[in-house]
């Protein structure tokens, strides 16, 4: 697996780097992959989820359908049918494959998708070597954009993979365990912060999605924000005092969730009398014990509002999340851990620090704020206009990144986002509270 500390491209002056980066990512993919039989790269789990297949080929058509087709002169498609079976959402580029059949596609096989990829490589290559200075002016932005897309899918891919495996009565093992150096978890102490007007969302160099701009003003009354993450042994607590059990700490919405769903621990939890603190959960690493330092991980929203509104505390906003973090993105600590560390899995800082810690890896972190445009957000152009401004509706950002998210993709201002019901990702939570 490649630790790649930094962000997935050098900028588009530098096409040997571009290219370098261009390869690097790419060839993380196929790592990924590589732990994986082809039977478990087919299978789909769920609706929400996709085979790692079609993962695999997806980021391939990114570049193929938005980059080859209409800026490399003389390019032949691979296969014409690709163009259907693998657009995810965009209208613009025709119809598609209904996602929630994508387990259906047992053709073409894996082998042929790694063909696919290399036809597709090849062409890039040429295309970053010969377009002429205007094109790579024009295009080498959504070269960017498409490296930083295929490192949203490695994410993907595992958290997918988790799912499927976590429905397997063998319960597979990603990879095998590996031990985390000695960690330990601090007193949850609160770091306070005076508010006031503040600017917030991207507005400097280097890449940044769409919908994490432009950069504006917003008001922020004093807060207080959790030293640390929420953790398993906190959970613990909620849960032994009932949490899921009284209506009056959840929404409407969730309350009916849980009703429905049968919700009593987080997900991929089970009781297991012989495991240290009584439970065990479905991890990357197989079933692993739950450890109470370690960070509570795939809990919803609605969970995560519960826990809060339990813990006498709320989530914090998205700009309140946002201002704490500025300039803890490249900290050795008090940062988590992300892809490159191998552990796959969340786990407790290595050491007690004061101040916040883990802002950034381990758990992506609910915040209560909807996922709305920022004031003057424009899409760009075309069909990657579709990218992120259409879902602005139903969902809540999420902040930090994850231990399956690849090193240098995350910042203060990226906004995750997802349906408050949702679980599969490595989902956790950080308190927050009014100063005043």
């Amino acid at each position: 697996m490649h630790d790649t500390k930094n962000s997935p491209t050098p900028g588009p002056a530098d096409r040997a780097a571009c290219l370098d980066a261009y390869r690097r990512v790419r060839r993380q993919s196929e790592d990924l992959a590589g732990n994986l039989t082809p039977e478990d790269q087919t299978a789909q789990s769920m609706p929400d989820a996709s085979p790692a297949k079609w993962h695999l080929g997806h980021t391939s058509w990114f570049f193929d359908a938005f980059l080859l087709v209409p800026n490399l002169g003389g390019y032949e498609a691979f296969d014409e049918t690709y163009y259907y079976l693998f657009n995810s959402y965009y209208e613009l580029a025709g119809e598609r494959h209904p996602r929630p059949q994508r387990g259906l596609l047992t053709r073409p096989p894996v082998d042929e998708i790694a063909r696919y990829r290399r036809h597709v490589d090849d062409a890039m290559a040429r295309l970053i070597d010969t377009a002429s200075e205007d094109l790579w002016a024009e295009i080498a932005p959504l070269v960017e954009l498409g490296l930083n897309h295929e490192q949203q899918h490695q994410e993907l891919l595992l958290t997918d993979i988790l799912h499927l495996f976590s429905l397997n009565p063998l319960k597979p093992a990603f990879q095998p365990y590996r031990p985390a150096p000695a960690r330990q978890t601090a007193e949850l102490g609160w770091a306070e912060f005076e508010g006031g007007l503040m600017e917030t969302g991207h507005g400097g160099t280097g890449f940044a999605y769409d919908n994490e701009g432009p950069r504006h003003r917003v008001w922020l009354e004093p807060f207080r924000l959790a030293s640390r993450t929420v953790t398993n042994g906190d959970w613990k607590q909620f849960m032994a005092d009932g949490g899921y059990d009284d209506p009056l700490l959840w929404l409407a919405d969730g309350w009916a969730t849980v009703l429905a769903e049968g919700w009593q621990a987080p997900l991929y939890w089970r009781e297991d009398e012989e495991s240290e603190g009584g439970w065990t959960q479905m991890t990357l690493n197989g079933p692993q014990p739950v450890l109470d330092i370690d960070p509570v991980c795939h809990v919803s929203a609605y969970e995560a509002a519960a826990y809060a509104a339990w813990a006498g505390k709320r989530l914090p906003t998205e700009a309140e999340w946002e201002v704490a973090s500025m300039g803890l993105e490249n900290a050795l600590e008090p940062s988590g851990n992300t892809l490159g560390s191998g552990l796959l899995r969340p786990v407790a800082p290595f050491e007690a620090t004061d101040g916040l810690q883990q802002m950034f890896g381990d758990v992506w972190e609910w915040t209560g704020s909807a996922y709305s445009p920022y004031p003057g957000f424009t899409p760009p152009p075309g069909a990657v206009g579709e990218y992120n401004g259409k879902f602005m509706a139903n969902q809540l950002v999420l902040k930090g990144g994850s231990c399956a998210t690849p090193d240098g993709h995350v910042r203060a201002t990226y906004r995750n986002f997802f349906y408050p019901h949702q679980r599969w990702q490595f989902f956790g939570l950080r308190l927050a509270e009014d100063a005043t």
